[in-house]
């Protein structure tokens, strides 16, 4: 016996899975900027420009997403790229905020990259599956391989590697180290629990 299709989210279902995403990803950037660490994709880059410029990471994240919306249109259809869009305006907003309401004092850093890597992969779920992103590279790779057929995940990973390479032009190699191992952590959390087998409605 087949079982009932699942319901579609109605907008008060998504209207909390984003918020809810967006928290738990400000937050993380709040621990990852803290200890000073970087991370993979846009927000990898956002960080990195920070960083070497003294800029606001809210201001940087949110306007180095705008090139790809465009093409997320094409890709993947105007609803995911509102959503994605509010998600990133209010992640955006949200990171400047969190560090005057959140503080540590103490954190280590290999545990700190872990919990980012956690937090972080669990609010990107979150926005997944009510048909959002943060945006950026990812939107990108799915057009190339559109059109070249070269694998998404491939084109994700080599500006990955770009941007660590690159964040050794900045930060100690532990720093990057310990950057990669929370980059790493983050991934497998999506890897493992972001499968369409296994989530419903």
């Amino acid at each position: 016996m087949n079982a009932p299709a699942p319901a579609p989210h109605g907008v008060l279902d998504d209207v909390q899975g984003l918020a809810a995403g967006v928290v738990l990803a400000a937050f993380g950037i709040t621990i990852l900027t803290h200890l000073g660490l970087v991370t993979g994709q846009t927000a990898g880059l956002a960080v990195l420009i920070s960083y070497a410029t003294g800029w606001p990471f809210g201001a940087v994240f949110f306007v180095v997403n705008l090139p790809f919306y465009w093409l997320g249109w094409r890709r993947l259809g105007g609803a995911f790229v509102v959503k994605t869009f509010v998600a990133v305006a209010a992640l955006s907003g949200l990171s400047a905020l969190m560090p005057r309401w959140v503080g540590f004092a103490w954190l280590d850093p290999v545990f700190g990259a872990a919990l980012f890597g956690l937090v972080t992969g669990v609010g990107l779920l979150a926005l997944f599956r009510h048909g959002a992103s943060l945006g950026g590279v990812g939107i990108l790779a799915l057009l190339l391989q559109d059109r070249t057929g070269f694998r998404a995940g491939w084109t994700q990973l080599a500006f990955d590697v770009a941007l660590f390479g690159a964040a050794l032009l900045l930060l100690d190699w532990a720093t990057v180290a310990i950057s990669a191992w929370g980059a790493l952590v983050l991934n497998l959390v999506i890897a493992i629990n972001h499968r369409k087998d296994r989530y419903i409605g």
